[in-house]
C-alpha cells in the first residue's frame, strides 16, 4: 500500500491537540488592520477549536498528523 498524501493547504492551517482536536488561527488578521479596532484584533488573537462536526474532513485531509 502507498503513503497517503496529506493536503498541503490543510496541513499549513491546521495543527492536531494532543486530545484529538485540530487548532487553527483566527482569519481577518493579516492585512487592513488600521481600521479594525484594538479590541478585535486582540479577540482574534487566540488560536481556536474547528468544530468537532469539522473534525472527521480534516483527519481525511491529514492521515498522519
Amino acid at each position: 500500500m502507498p503513503k497517503l498524501k496529506s493536503n498541503s493547504g490543510a496541513a499549513k492551517r491546521f495543527k492536531r491537540t494532543a486530545s484529538g482536536g485540530f487548532k487553527h488561527k483566527q482569519s481577518f488578521r493579516n492585512h487592513i488592520l488600521t481600521k479594525k479596532s484594538s479590541k478585535r484584533k486582540r479577540q482574534l488573537r487566540p488560536d481556536s477549536m474547528v468544530d468537532k462536526r469539522d473534525v472527521p474532513g480534516l483527519v481525511r485531509l491529514l492521515p498522519y498528523s
